[in-house]
């Protein structure tokens, strides 16, 4: 028996899809399995412990909390933008409040004062003070719940994200603490990249057992002795579809792993090394079919770094099942208008799109491989077929300067008629990017592990210039204004897809 754990906090809008595939990948084989998804029931048992606080916004979060559940869960033909906005700004107060003097909570984020997630020290630290952890009292219980009742020779963690990381330490650190002989895995695509980092030096041995870099299925198979047959199918068995905060009910699902194009610089899987390994476009359209028949979703979330031409092309021949949407590469494909309502057909609400610039210079010296004819043409292709867009920016990147900067800006007003929502992202530079090595670089995140690294920009366009133009010019125009009016809070892309008119 095996126990698998999703760990706080990241956005609680849908069950975790690389658990999904664990868990139907060890039944498949005959392995008994637990999971455990603390994201989202951690969430709800702070949300239900009210707050001490009397000022009037958190009484009235207290006061509204069913009610709040109930509105950011309302199915998509009762949303109303404004009454959700509002009890996402309750919740979420409720959820900061819960945890006040501990950590600093949001609906999307855990920070903690004391603790830096990228230190390997204060990883360990919080393993060592998991009392200390707002979580503690729910994990705390549940966990001894599950390894009693199911008596399970491994614990799994999965950790994704840096959200997750304290949290995730802290539940190790009481697992070793109160179950001495338990084996504690710890994998995920965060401790991926920390494993293929070039300072990896092992820092949690004697508190993870084994870690596992990569997909973990074979790992897990052969704790249990197992050889993986190179089935890894999805199951969402174990899930409460009822639990999540979304107007609808959202299933996540990867067609593959690794990015198709794999071009751009400063790529952080280029970076890691990570190769693509996609399901055939028939196989994995036949599965999401085959779980939207069991799970009757609202939304599929494909949840590829970028779905490939040959997948959207099956989709548009082979409706899934449900509405869908996910992120695209601009392909000349999407330029076709039959195309383009073949996929609204077939469920497509929306497509997240790396425009990424608006210079072709700064498009063409980072290898993107695309031309911002094809990409205007593309996004009012989609509008005239009604499919969503959700743009994505990058800002800062080494070869960009103010001036490309303001043709993105330009090119952004110029198009936000086909614009619904938008991504502005500042660049990081990947600590272990091949490109990296020809600029001077320094230190970003102070941290053993951080996966990023300051860098001299050779055109002077440093993150805090970055910044300002963002906040006083970028933002401040009307037409972009009144896009980024429209994101929903928190949750973001996560939810966006029920917005799109």
């Amino acid at each position: 028996m095996i126990l698998l754990i999703n760990p706080p906090l990241v956005k609680p809008s849908e069950p975790p899809p690389g658990l999904a595939r664990l868990y139907g990948t060890l039944g498949a084989h005959g392995i008994g399995c637990e999971v455990i998804d603390a994201n989202i029931e951690g969430v709800l048992h702070l949300l239900g412990k009210g707050s001490l606080e009397r000022d009037s916004w958190t009484m009235r979060a207290v006061r509204n909390r069913a009610r709040n559940l109930e509105l950011i869960r309302e199915s998509r033909s009762r949303l109303n933008r404004d009454r959700y906005k509002r009890a996402v700004s309750d919740l979420n107060r409720l959820l900061g409040k819960s945890a006040a003097g501990q950590a600093r909570l949001t609906l999307s984020n855990y920070q903690d004062p004391g603790l830096s997630p990228v230190r390997s020290a204060d990883l360990l630290r919080a393993a060592e003070k998991y009392e200390s952890n707002p979580f503690h009292d729910y994990f705390s219980q549940r966990i001894s719940r599950a390894i009693e009742l199911k008596s399970p020779g491994v614990v799994g963690i999965s950790l994704n994200f840096l959200s997750q990381a304290l949290t995730a330490f802290s539940m190790m650190g009481f697992i070793k603490a109160h179950y001495p002989g338990m084996r504690v895995v710890l994998g995920g695509g965060l401790v991926t990249s920390w494993v293929r980092g070039p300072d990896w030096r092992r820092p949690f041995d004697g508190l993870a057992d084994s870690v596992v870099s990569g997909p973990g299925e074979r790992a897990l198979l052969g704790l249990a002795g197992v050889e993986w047959s190179g089935e890894r199918p999805y199951s969402y068995a174990p899930f409460h579809w009822g639990h999540y905060l979304s107007p609808g009910r959202i299933l996540p699902y990867s067609a593959s792993s690794g990015c198709w194009w794999n071009r751009c610089a400063f790529c952080p899987e280029k970076a890691e090394g990570t190769r693509y390994d996609p399901a055939s476009p028939k196989e994995a359209v036949r599965e999401v079919r085959r779980l939207c028949s069991t799970h009757r979703p609202d939304l599929i979330h494909f949840v590829d770094s970028a779905m490939s031409p040959a997948l959207l092309s099956r989709l548009s021949e082979n409706p899934p099942g449900a509405p869908w949407y996910g992120f695209v590469r601009m392909t000349r494909r999407l330029a076709e208008e039959e195309f383009c309502r073949a996929l609204k057909a077939s469920g497509c609400v929306m497509l997240k799109l790396g425009v990424e610039s608006g210079a072709q210079s700064v498009l063409d010296a980072e290898g993107k491989g695309m031309e911002l004819g094809l990409a205007s043409k593309i996004l009012h292709t989609l509008k005239k077929c009604g499919i969503g867009t959700y743009v994505h920016l990058l800002f800062g990147s080494p070869s960009e300067s103010e001036a490309e900067a303001r043709k993105t800006l330009d090119f952004t007003v110029r198009h936000a008629s086909c614009i619904d929502f938008l991504n502005l992202a500042v660049f990081n530079m990947p600590v272990n990017s091949v490109e990296a090595k020809s600029l001077g670089t320094s230190p970003h995140y102070e941290g053993d592990l951080s996966l990023y690294t300051g860098f001299r920009h050779p055109k002077g366009w440093d993150r805090l210039k970055v910044r300002r133009f963002l906040e006083s010019e970028f933002k401040k125009r009307p037409a972009i204004a009144e896009i980024l009016s429209r994101e929903p809070p928190l949750f973001t892309s996560n939810h966006a897809p029920f917005f799109v008119s």
